[in-house]
């Protein structure tokens, strides 16, 4: 399919009469397929905090670089992809990059099914899944190169915001898709999931030789359900009867060589059958179906007509170099993409963890999939609903805002003792900082995307690319939040470092985008349609235009 060789959308006759149909068409279909690019990329998140549950020997930290792996491959394949699009086209970068994605949802989907599927495995299949966070990086320059500047805010804040819903779709869906057969048994047996919850309502005395001597009930009614036996002073067995507050409820003795009870576990043990391959085969057939759509439908617009000459990848390069100041912006719209979208797509993927670490060791612990997918949903959602506020007053002012609400969010659960919690009474509270903290994160995503293409007015092709290059360095979130998340809590107990460190980090963004881009005077302001950019007054000339 040949390539279009005139694109002007910022001629409104052109947008009316041809643009604005293929644009919105585009848009349409490569946010569908984003949605499950976003999806395949967290899939392991999801998985992994039931892994311990179905049989799998793995340790807190094993876990935590599970989650984090398609982090790292994400933003090594977002450094290729923002490449992509200016030069091949939308066309065959979205339509490869959505069906090669079968390749480690199918895998996935049969190593859950045995229990001898190493972690090497699993770290192998996490990068791949790093498939569907690394094409962010063609989808975004993709709608900025077929939008005007005026829209490319809203249109870029819907993508990305409609897309980001894969992350929320998957946390979602996951625990319920998971709860049945598909397709009456075709896609695998299931695997008996045991969760183990240690009861703490009941407390152990001992003698001065450790041996347990007594049971201390701090819920009177267990008293009527546990029969304690005992020979001179000293437990000999302990007997749960099964009532409605002890079902499912047994005693775990722990003994010395003598044979004397030296310690008891009280455990409420749930056992379930769970078919945990559908949460990876569950999307095969969406991407073979926004495979086919984009093979279909989509166009690509050809070099030429995006002011590239010549120089091919080479001249996209430019970004890094000193002409027009282009490595200082490229500098600061890393560091500030970073902190809005990777803040994002890191604490997506260590939310569920973070529960289960955090909160999993208290009576009535809470699944961590019945709350982490808020996170993801309020991000999405508040992206894509505030992306053409920062068309009318800039993007700059929205991330000023949204940098202090981050830094607020982090002082919060530091300071409110919610990292360290002593009861599930702080939980609550725990995941409405959090909330809180998505909805900036969100937000901010939206103001980045409407001010990126401002700052590199003056190229269009360097636009897009740069949203292509923040954003890759940018999923690398996953990888750099999940596993300094796991560190700070298996070397110092909690993450009270990691969001400490993320507070200062948030600091430092925060005023790189006051200096440069919000203050009275900026180098390269963005006040919006009501006020104006720095492009609006520049000398055309100093740019060679």
């Amino acid at each position: 399919m040949a390539k279009i060789t005139k694109w002007e959308p910022e001629n409104e006759q052109f947008w009316r009469e041809t643009g604005s149909s293929l644009a919105w068409r585009t848009c349409s279909i490569t946010t569908f397929s984003l949605i499950f690019s976003f999806a395949t990329w967290f899939v392991m998140s999801a998985v992994v905090v039931r892994l311990p549950n179905i049989g799998f020997k793995f340790t807190t930290m094993e876990l935590f670089w599970l989650a984090a792996i398609p982090g790292l491959s994400s933003g090594i394949l977002r450094l290729i992809h923002s490449f992509f699009i200016p030069i091949l086209g939308t066309r065959p970068v979205v339509s490869i990059a959505t069906i090669i994605k079968l390749i480690p949802m199918v895998w996935l989907g049969y190593a859950v099914m045995d229990l001898n599927t190493p972690w090497s495995t699993f770290m192998i299949i996490g990068f791949l899944s790093g498939m569907g966070g690394g094409d962010f990086s063609s989808y975004m320059p993709s709608t900025s190169i077929f939008f005007p500047k005026r829209l490319q805010g809203l249109a870029m804040g819907l993508q990305a915001g409609i897309g980001n819903f894969g992350v929320s779709v998957v946390q979602f869906i996951t625990p319920w898709i998971i709860g049945f057969a598909l397709v009456g048994g075709s896609f695998g047996v299931p695997q008996l999931f045991t969760k183990a919850d240690v009861i703490k309502d009941v407390t152990f005395t001992r003698n001065d030789a450790g041996v347990v001597t007594d049971v201390v009930y701090k819920k009177p009614e267990l008293a009527t359900a546990i029969t304690v036996v005992k020979d001179n002073g000293i437990v000999t067995d302990i007997i749960v009867q099964e009532t409605e507050i002890t079902k499912n409820m047994k005693a775990e003795l722990i003994k010395n060589d003598a044979g004397a009870i030296t310690d008891v576990k009280l455990k409420k043990v749930i056992k379930k059958d769970m078919w945990v391959q559908n949460a990876a085969f569950w999307y095969v057939p969406f991407l073979i179906f926004a495979f086919i759509l984009s093979v279909l439908f989509l166009k690509s617009i050809d070099p030429s007509a995006l002011g590239i000459k010549g120089g091919g990848f080479k001249k996209m390069f430019e970004i890094l170099s000193s002409k027009y100041r282009a490595r200082t912006h490229t500098w600061n719209c890393t560091i500030t993409y970073i902190g809005s979208f990777g803040s994002f797509a890191g604490y997506a993927a260590a939310f569920p963890m973070m529960i289960k670490i955090i909160y999993g060791g208290f009576d009535g612990a809470p699944d961590p999939l019945k709350y982490a997918f808020f996170g993801p949903l309020i991000g999405g959602l508040s992206r894509a609903l505030t992306g053409g506020i920062f068309d009318k007053i800039g993007g700059s002012k929205g991330m000023f805002w949204c940098f202090l609400g981050q830094i607020i969010g982090c002082l919060a659960l530091i300071f409110g003792g919610y990292l360290t919690p002593t009861g599930l009474e702080q939980f609550p509270m725990f995941v409405y900082i959090m909330l809180w903290i998505f909805l900036m994160t969100g937000i901010n995503n939206a103001a980045t995307f409407r001010q990126y293409p401002i700052v590199f007015a003056y190229s269009p092709a360097q636009g897009a690319q740069m949203l292509g290059w923040t954003g890759a360095w940018a999923a690398f979130g996953p990888f750099i939040f999940t596993s300094l998340i796991g560190m700070s809590i298996t070397k110092t107990g909690s993450a009270i470092t990691f969001f400490a460190g993320a507070a200062i980090f948030y600091a430092y963004a925060f005023i790189l985008n006051w200096w440069y881009y919000t203050r009275k005077g900026a180098e390269r302001y963005d006040y919006g349609s009501s006020g104006g950019t720095w492009w609006d007054k520049a000398n055309k000339s100093e740019f060679g235009k």
